[in-house]
């Protein structure tokens, strides 16, 4: 998948019906402040996720656990395709479910081995353990 140089966000939403439309809620931690200007248009993305959102009524089981939890963890080992440069230089690879994990030091199409240093819900951060030839 290719990503815009443009791109101010990606996160994981419900989109919910309201008075015959649809909303999406972006929580405030997505934005940078002044990125987003009040009354500005933006282009959105919806991508299909394989799962269903769950009511939350729904009790909670490993199976539904699953659904929310970032798909990494801190210390696990990886390895990925870098697919793109973020604003701040560091490579992006996405795992499961379309999560995102920056790789500072890379390059588009690196091949590496990362270590997970950090997990938050919606990214997380690794290092590099390993370069892989492309070819490999």
């Amino acid at each position: 998948m290719e990503i815009a140089d443009e791109l101010l966000c990606l996160f994981s939403a419900g989109v919910e019906e309201q008075d015959g439309s649809y909303r999406i809620t972006v929580p405030k931690r997505e934005i940078s402040d002044g990125a987003v200007e009040r009354d500005g248009a933006y282009r959105v993305a919806l991508l299909g996720s394989e799962f269903t959102a769950r009511d939350d009524s729904e009790p909670e089981t490993e199976q539904t656990k699953d659904r929310s939890d970032p798909p990494v963890a801190k210390g696990d080992r990886r390895s990925v395709e870098i697919e793109g440069i973020g604003e701040q230089g560091d490579g992006i690879a996405r795992v499961e479910r379309g999560y995102v994990i920056i790789v500072p030091d890379t390059e588009k199409y690196d091949r590496v081995t990362i270590e997970i240093t950090s997990v938050a819900e919606t990214v997380a951060f690794a290092e590099v353990v390993k370069r892989r030839p492309y070819y490999e």
